[in-house]
């Protein structure tokens, strides 16, 4: 449990930058719910509030927890989201032609939101004890397990946007663990080679749809290219000041699909224009370098692996949505931390920060 010296210990500027860009999340999604013919929101606020109330009892929980003890139980949390995927995959909810949800009373749960911390607590314990990370074909072997195994599961839910978040997680931890260059050097050439194979056997078409639409949205602007350019519309309509609270267009009257969701930075760029732009990519940028501070300071390899692989995860996730909400990268289903609508991944991103908090509380402690 946690003590009682310890809380003066806990980063509250880390803490309070996470909560004003929950604040600004719910905000948004209130704006692009809302029914002026009804004069309230969509459900969506309701269960944004739930997710909150329970990613801060995660948060709690995580924080509460000595990081080592879970490290400890990495396998056992690890063979528990295995079975959850798997799960999903046999009995989960289908929605969109996705299958990737456990149906609850409240709510959808989505256990893959889950994998990143479980890939990072995996890996950061496995490399603790490693001077230059996966030297062994036994290393290797088992961070291609840890990686590979829910990667597989989760895209074949399908969605490959959650499965890629993975590999930013594993990739800073390898490199934080002293990976060396050559190794980096060939798994960027095994990519390289992979990549034609991935096109024409991985890939289904409405994914080729988007990779094609992304270089020429303007090829089928009411098909696969329609979200990429309402998208950029969106963004460019805000001005230096924005429309104002309720003020937005795009995504009150759906010309942008999703906009509670993926698009959340496209609708906030409309309402609160430049200057709510800047303030919410400074709070990001505060939480990130903040995330950086807590694994410098870390007082062992365990706490500094964990925390880089959640901030990598992290901050891939906020830079791809909002490239994608700018028009400068593919459209993906990928939430923005900590704003965009959806129950599991708050949840999730509160749990997550809850270990970076842990990690820095306990540089103290023996």
């Amino acid at each position: 449990m946690l003590e009682r010296r310890l809380y003066r210990h806990i980063d509250w500027l880390l803490l309070l930058a996470i909560g004003a860009l929950c604040a600004i999340g719910v905000t948004m999604i209130y704006s692009t719910t809302y029914d002026p013919t009804t004069g309230s929101a969509g459900s969506e606020v309701s269960t944004q509030l739930l997710a909150l109330g329970l990613g801060l009892v995660g948060l709690a929980i995580m924080l509460s927890v000595d990081y080592r003890w879970l490290a400890d139980a990495w396998l056992t949390m690890f063979l528990g989201l295995l079975a959850l995927l798997s799960y999903v995959l046999l009995f989960g909810v289908v929605d969109g032609g996705a299958r990737r949800w456990i149906g609850l009373e409240v709510f959808n749960l989505q256990p893959s939101e889950f994998a990143r911390i479980v890939v990072a607590l995996a890996l950061a314990t496995l490399f603790a004890g490693r001077r230059r990370g996966p030297q062994t074909v036994a290393g290797w072997g088992w961070t291609a397990l840890i990686v590979g195994a829910p990667f597989l599961l989760i895209s074949q839910q399908p969605d490959l946007g959650a499965a890629v978040t993975l590999l930013p997680v594993a990739f800073g931890i390898l490199v934080f663990a002293g990976l060396r260059l050559r190794y980096v050097a060939v798994l960027v050439v095994l990519a390289i080679l992979i990549a034609p194979v991935a096109w024409t056997y991985a890939l289904e078409d409405y994914q080729k749809q988007r990779l094609s639409s992304f270089l020429d949205p303007e090829q089928d602007p009411r098909g696969a290219g329609y979200q990429q350019i309402q998208a950029k519309i969106t963004v460019g309509s805000g001005g230096p000041l924005g429309k104002g609270f309720l003020g937005g267009t795009q995504g009150q009257y759906n010309f942008l699909p999703v906009a509670h969701n993926d698009f959340i930075f496209s609708v906030l760029a409309e309402e609160q224009g430049f200057l709510g732009v800047v303030v919410t990519l400074g709070l990001y940028l505060f939480v990130i370098l903040r995330g950086i501070e807590a694994a410098r300071l870390a007082k062992d390899r365990i706490g500094t692996f964990l925390v880089v692989g959640v901030m990598s995860g992290f901050a891939f996730q906020v830079i791809y949505n909002i490239a994608m909400s700018a028009g400068l990268a593919p459209v993906k289903g990928l939430t923005l931390p900590l704003m965009s609508a959806g129950g599991t991944s708050i949840i999730a991103s509160l749990a997550a920060f809850g270990l970076v908090l842990n990690v820095r509380m306990r540089r103290f402690t023996n």
